[in-house]
């Protein structure tokens, strides 16, 4: 089983990188391969200029195309996810995570950016065909008190970013079982 994480802040390390860091040592530990990406792995011009031949863009679609799933974080600014994780998706090809599952994860500085999830980036990760959009996790900036070296949450962070991963895992497992099923088009079993 393949997952990328892709870190959305163009800080590194930032808070939004160390909750994908937890999340890639708990897959790991559950054998899990973890393909990590961020933006630093771009060349900014190519971002910015779209340039889709960029050797960078191509490894990671295709990584993409033989991944199982995706967690992605992002900091909140001005009430949305950052603009230039909006500028690496826009690069992507319309069905880049069809049959992935995804686990949006979030920062901000206050839990009054919690809905950008849902309003800002959900819908972006919908155009992409993801089969499967977790209910995800925002931490405001109070839940992250390190991530500079190894990542320190709240409990309470920690507990729902847990919950979140056994989620993930077992979403992973149903499109497993989905992409094997006897019962695929239009609902009939092989026989």
């Amino acid at each position: 089983m393949r997952v990328i994480t892709l870190a959305g802040s163009p800080r590194f390390p930032s808070r939004s990188s160390a909750l994908l860091e937890y999340s890639r040592e708990k897959l790991s530990a559950l054998d899990v391969e973890v393909c990590h990406w961020h933006l630093q792995n771009f060349v900014p011009e190519d971002l910015l200029y779209a340039r889709l031949e960029s050797p960078a863009l191509k490894t990671l679609i295709e990584q993409l195309e033989h991944a199982d799933g995706l967690i992605i974080a992002t900091p909140v600014y001005k009430a949305s996810f950052a603009g230039a994780l909006k500028t690496l998706l826009d690069l992507l090809p319309e069905r880049a995570l069809e049959k992935k599952v995804v686990l949006p994860l979030a920062t901000g500085g206050t839990v009054a950016h919690m809905l950008a999830v849902d309003y800002a980036l959900k819908p972006v990760l919908n155009a992409l065909k993801a089969q499967e959009i977790l209910h995800g996790v925002f931490a405001d900036d109070s839940q992250v008190s390190d991530y500079q070296h190894k990542p320190v949450f709240t409990p309470n962070l920690q507990q729902r970013l847990d919950t979140a991963l056994e989620t993930f895992w077992q979403a992973l497992h149903r499109r497993d079982f989905s992409v094997t099923s006897p019962f695929n088009q239009q609902g009939a079993a092989h026989v």
